[in-house]
């Protein structure tokens, strides 16, 4: 009975593999002869998945266009038989579950298609599944592959779908076809216009919190990342370029190199070219390599020539043609390389994997204090990557003020948050956490500094010593009551969650003032940009308290009901420095011209954090838009040159004049910078007498650098008596992108600027550029006629993790020069 049962599984598992199909069979076209559609990408894993015993296929989310997020686990059939005990035991080798382990098995995730427009590595990765299951089966033994074929499909689709509606037939690979010229904003990013290559820290969008809930239950031992880059540069594997991040181990660094030999074989054989050790560093820790990197793993991009522009097929500048079929045979060899290598080294990656998250001799601690809603707003992110704290006890700590940059003490309470390096994912901790990035070469990739007290706002002291903690911390959730007896009710201004709360009142039809002074009240001190919602502003409203106690308590924001609007000291809630909010309309400029990495920082802002309604203006329809329908007008970084000619130039200032509202951000300020019309004056570098003209032909680039600032934190003084600094202190630490430097305004107010010699707290910045900062303003308001343009030097909102900052925006909307009130 036992022989029959055996045969009777034998010759079931024969005719479930006779109807498994490759990519091709089940496609209708050879993978490369076309762009496949996710739809069609979902359609084959779910149908390898139904007809091969190796392969389990998952959803893990949807983006925000509702495409299925998906992953696929590809081992044999054994191990998948078995796939929870192998994931635990891995997880116990890291010291984050407890318990013993025996684990013997490699664990490669690969990463396809993050860029939407670099999008052979969708197709590479049907080829690479139906490849390891049918042809490398004995690598599966000991190795779990785990496949995400599409981690940006809203991305893909905008990119294939427009592909395939432009492109000739047969494809055209001249450079000029229109066919090889993605329109605004292209396919590389996801539907809010962000970069997922660099959100894997941040897990600001649905498509990087929903794989890191994934990512975290398996945490790989290698990572690959497939990318594409211009279509003159043939190929780039690891090892990666300098600088590494201190963080990163030898071995990590040997592995890479490991691995890239094995690459380079397949290469040579193949008469394929490629490159290593350039450009793409392991420093920002917030891509698809440094991140798995410092979550122990061999993490790795992968760039074929091509991206957005190669389509099916383009002739190159040396005048190959360069098709879909290479760029597709180039990705799944490197995949099918990585996965070969890590089964032949499995003993050696999980000793070492252990070894990477035993920080037992690692005594540091991050002390963190500052209000509740930034302490929170930290945890939040923590939990996102598991990341273990605790709260305080009483008493002090000594280390390295984050504040005065130098040794000293700070004070502990029950509510301050502590963070220590000495837990399995204590690397990752310590890159996140550290206040100065150690950089090794000042030509790296992207920004240079990112240290999270200074990105949320908070006071912070990093210790030597092992600083202990609690848990959990005594919290009750606010329950606000109604007070129909009251005058109105007052709550506090200092973070994004005030800014929501705001939101919702406008929303609902509630009239808001704030203050323009600190002031007393029922014994209680108020700071300036303190909510105020009166009774009298009201009257129309018959369930005024209901409606206000009702979304304070689902906003979880504590009311202050007051019993009359006279006050113990400063204004009454009848002065005229108690001001009436306006119920803003807000249009954002969006389409050519402008950066839609900028656009879609400021849409996500609006719709899935401030919750405000915003009127997208697209650049080809500005024109003949009526602004006086507006009441602010935000202006995204961009590269506007000439666009703004002098006819749209006067149409801004006769929509400030009349009471509009400019905000500028970034580039965006050159817009108005040197022109008569504006008290805006850019600041120019002195150029230094170097002979430069007689520099080396390899040296000119590193003397370059001299002129950058390579996103940076420096040291900024905040005017807080200007409305645009309300809820903030005196000092603000803020992010520079560039070298961009602005002189202070002549007409119009410095709310925040660099006073005298430029401080610069952390990261990369060349000694001409920092110099240039020197005296200059990085926030400011200019009054024109009964408006203003808002001047933010500074991107408060760049990739949105600089949490800080987004009150900024939020004050520059509601608060600053409120003298226009919409009837």
């Amino acid at each position: 009975m036992k022989q029959l049962t055996l045969l009777f599984a034998f010759l079931c598992s024969i005719t479930i593999s006779a109807q498994l199909k490759s990519p091709e069979a089940f496609l209708g076209y050879e993978i490369g002869q076309q762009f496949t559609r996710h739809a069609d990408v979902v359609n084959y894993f779910e149908h390898v998945a139904q007809f091969s015993p190796m392969v389990s296929f998952s959803t893990y989310g949807k983006t925000n266009e509702r495409r299925p997020l998906t992953y696929a686990i590809v081992t044999s059939e054994n191990n998948l038989s078995n796939i929870e005990a192998i994931r635990t035991n891995h997880l116990k080798n890291t010291g984050i579950l407890s318990g013993d382990s025996t684990t013997d098995k490699a664990i490669v995730w690969l990463s396809y298609n993050v860029h939407g427009n670099e999008a052979s590595s969708t197709e590479a990765a049907m080829a690479t599944l139906y490849k390891l299951i049918t042809e490398k089966q004995d690598w599966l033994e000991n190795t779990i592959v785990i496949i995400d074929p599409c981690v940006n499909p809203d991305g893909r689709d905008r990119y294939a779908n427009w592909y395939n509606q432009v492109k000739a037939t047969p494809y055209n690979i001249a450079q000029d076809a229109t066919e090889h010229h993605e329109p605004w904003p292209g396919g590389r990013p996801n539907h809010y216009l962000f970069d997922l290559n660099r959100d894997w820290a941040w897990a600001t969008q649905i498509e990087t919190q929903e794989r890191l809930k994934v990512y975290n239950q398996w945490l790989p031992h290698v990572h690959v990342d497939f990318h594409e880059q211009g279509i003159n540069d043939p190929y780039y594997f690891a090892p990666a370029a300098e600088p590494f991040h201190e963080e990163i181990t030898d071995f990590q660094r040997d592995f890479q190199t490991k691995i890239g030999k094995n690459h380079a074989k397949y290469f040579d054989e193949n008469g394929w070219l490629f490159f290593t050790k350039e450009r793409f560093d392991l420093l920002y820790p917030s891509y698809g390599d440094t991140y798995p990197t410092f979550m122990g793993a061999i993490g790795m991009t992968y760039e074929q020539a091509g991206h957005g522009r190669a389509g099916l097929g383009i002739n190159t500048d040396e005048g190959n043609v360069l098709t879909l079929k290479d760029r597709v045979a180039h990705h799944t060899t490197t995949g099918l390389s990585t996965i070969e290598v890590a089964s032949n080294n499995a003993a050696e990656l999980n000793a070492e994997f252990n070894a990477f998250f035993n920080n037992a001799t690692n005594n540091a601690s991050y002390v963190l204090n500052g209000s509740q809603d930034k302490i929170d707003a930290v945890t939040n992110l923590l939990d996102k990557h598991e990341i273990v704290y605790n709260f305080g006890n009483s008493g002090y700590v000594s280390g390295y003020n984050y504040n005065t940059q130098k040794n000293g003490s700070m004070k502990m309470t029950t509510s301050s948050l502590i963070i220590s390096a000495n837990q399995p994912k204590g690397k990752m901790a310590t890159t996140l956490f550290e206040p100065q990035t150690k950089i090794a070469d000042s030509l790296t990739y992207d920004i240079t500094a990112w240290s999270i007290p200074y990105a949320y706002g908070l006071d912070a002291v990093v210790t030597t010593k092992s600083v202990s903690g609690n848990t959990s911390r005594q919290r009750s959730d606010i329950s606000n009551s109604p007070m129909t007896t009251s005058a109105g009710y007052i709550t506090k201004w200092d973070s994004m969650k005030d800014a929501r709360f705001l939101s919702e009142l406008l929303k609902a039809g509630i009239n808001v003032r704030f203050s323009e002074k600190a002031f007393t009240n029922a014994n209680t001190d108020f700071e300036k940009g303190s909510l105020i919602i009166t009774r009298s502003d009201n009257t129309s409203l018959e369930n005024f308290d209901t409606l206000v106690t009702t979304i304070a308590n689902t906003q979880q924001r504590q009311l202050n009901p007051v019993t009359s609007s006279f006050a113990n000291n400063g204004p009454d809630f009848g002065s005229p420095h108690i001001k009436r909010i306006n119920k803003q309309k807000i249009a954002v400029l969006t389409g050519d011209y402008t950066s839609s990495l900028s656009y879609g920082e400021l849409w996500h802002f609006f719709e899935t954090q401030l919750h405000y309604p915003i009127t997208s203006i697209n650049t080809n329809n500005f024109s003949g838009i009526h602004l006086g329908d507006y009441d602010v007008l935000i202006i995204p970084d961009g590269y506007y040159g000439s666009y703004f000619d002098e006819s749209k130039l006067d149409t801004l200032k006769e929509f400030v004049k009349n009471g509009g509202k400019i905000i500028a951000l970034a580039n965006a300020l050159q817009i108005f910078s040197d022109n008569d019309s504006f008290s805006l004056k850019q600041k120019t570098q002195e150029q230094e007498d170097t002979n430069n003209e007689l520099l080396p032909y390899n040296m000119r680039e590193r003397q370059s650098t001299n002129d950058f600032i390579i996103g940076s934190i420096f040291k900024t003084t905040l005017d807080t008596s200007h409305p645009l600094a309300f809820g903030y202190k005196n000092t603000y630490n803020s992010l520079k992108l560039s070298a961009d430097a602005y002189q202070f305004l002549d007409s119009g107010y410095n709310v925040g600027y660099i006073n005298g010699t430029a401080q610069n707290i952390s990261g990369f910045a060349g000694k001409n550029a920092l110099k240039n900062q020197d005296n200059t303003m990085v926030f400011g308001e200019e009054r024109l006629g009964k408006g203003s343009i808002i001047y933010m030097v500074d991107n408060p909102m760049f990739r949105s993790f600089w949490e800080n900052g987004k009150l900024l925006l939020v004050n520059a909307i509601f608060y600053v020069n409120n003298s226009k009130v919409r009837i």
